[in-house]
């Protein structure tokens, strides 16, 4: 091996070597690495070295030290990323546990033990040992572990961490969005991840495929809010901390509520046409529900200009009639847009569920008020009435008396009728 003879090295009046024979000679790096670490020698196996050789050997070396320091930083790099994302599934496992243990002290429900919404918790060998002293000990220099942290792979953009979501604000390249394809999230809430879905269809408009894992997708409802989207032909969710997967009919909803994207595969399995026509039967019903229980002003709200006409032509009837709403309907699926009734059927997040419930016991408190000050003007106009018709008599009596009191000289009458002619003319 080179280190058998590494010691020559430190010989400063070493100039003739021969190591002709031995095992070390028949390695390809053998002359560039001798004279490398021996540059003093003048002749080797018997040979004169020329300047040229001095130069090829250094040129080699050098590729060769570089060659150890970019593994020597990948493999930093890799370990720290492995880290990190330790961290981060460190940090959402507390974040579960702290949201179960708030749900379940809200139910009353003391006495169970806190799941973290159907996740299974990260186990790493290191875990017994502080994060920070694992990375001093394994990966020198590295800087501190970050709460999140964003991956692009081939073309493949993974998020992990809420904090991730912050790098759809950059300004992306438009080669490095282009080639985009794939979006995995990992470690985020989808309530969250609903908020930037707008950001992620203008900063990748290739992106046809999303992948999900312990991103707390619990309700089949959840799925509405990816009809946003600008395309979508394959969907993942990895059944680690999304418990809906858990749901028999979970793919069916998918196809039944994205049909508009024409999805061709689903967790990695193929779409086929009798999977299409099974979520339509299953769920069909649903969305001609959802529309016709709800008002049509609301119904309105969630559509354009456009579909707001197409959607008058299905009220009135007239889409049957004329041909036109079937058209319209034609043209919508070629375009990639969903159907009307199907956009009826959207996902409200927590935050704005909130904000919403706020406004409308503001409209509450309003109504309320409103219809309290109605009902005292209408029962103080009632009790005027009660009052009117208990003195209406008397005051029918009092006005017919002073009428013939005033009528009974009609020579008198006459000369106070004029009187207050000509005042009313002066």
């Amino acid at each position: 091996s080179f280190e058998d003879i590494l010691c020559l090295a430190d010989s400063s009046s070493l100039s003739d070597i021969t190591l002709d024979g031995n095992p070390i000679a028949q390695e390809t790096w053998y002359k560039h690495t001798v004279l490398h670490h021996m540059m003093q020698l003048r002749q080797l196996d018997m040979k004169r070295i020329t300047e040229e050789e001095r130069r090829m050997a250094s040129v080699a070396a050098r590729k060769e030290e570089e060659r150890k320091r970019e593994s020597h930083k990948q493999t930093l790099l890799k370990e720290k990323k492995r880290l990190t994302i330790c961290n981060i599934a460190r940090q959402w496992e507390i974040q579960q546990n702290r949201t179960a243990l708030e749900a379940s002290l809200n139910q009353d429900k003391d006495s169970e033990p806190c799941q973290i919404n159907g996740s299974a918790a990260y186990v790493f060998p290191e875990e017994s040992r502080s994060l920070d002293a694992i990375l001093s000990s394994a990966v020198q220099g590295l800087s501190v572990l970050e709460s999140h942290l964003v991956e692009v792979e081939g073309d493949t953009l993974g998020l992990y961490g809420a904090g991730a979501l912050e790098c759809l604000d950059r300004n992306w390249s438009v080669q490095t969005a282009g080639i985009i394809v794939t979006v995995s999230f990992m470690f985020i809430e989808f309530d969250e991840i609903v908020q930037v879905l707008a950001k992620l269809r203008m900063k990748f408009p290739n992106c046809v495929h999303l992948k999900f894992k312990e991103t707390n997708l619990v309700a089949l409802q959840q799925f509405n809010a990816l009809a946003e989207l600008h395309r979508l032909e394959q969907l993942t969710v990895d059944p680690q901390g999304n418990p809906v997967v858990s749901f028999t009919l979970w793919k069916s909803y998918v196809l039944f509520r994205l049909n508009h994207f024409n999805l061709q595969k689903i967790n990695g399995v193929k779409v086929t046409e009798d999977d299409v026509v099974k979520a339509e039967r299953l769920f069909g019903i649903l969305a001609y529900v959802a529309s016709s229980e709800l008002p049509h002003y609301r119904v309105l709200s969630f559509f354009g200009e456009s579909r707001r006409k197409q959607f008058h032509y299905l009220i009135e009837g007239k889409g049957k009639k004329s041909g036109v709403g079937s058209e319209e309907s034609i043209d919508n699926r070629r375009n990639g847009g969903e159907s009307t009734t199907r956009a009826t059927l959207n996902y409200m997040t927590k935050d704005f569920h909130m904000e919403k419930l706020e406004e409308i016991k503001e409209r509450k408190t309003f109504c309320q008020t409103y219809v309290e000050n109605l009902v005292k003007e209408a029962a103080d106009i009632n009790m005027k009435n009660e009052s009117l018709q208990k003195l209406w008599p008397q005051m029918f009596i009092e006005l017919v008396r002073d009428a013939v009191i005033e009528i009974r000289n009609k020579n008198s009458y006459m000369k106070l009728c004029l009187q207050r002619i000509t005042e009313q003319k002066q």
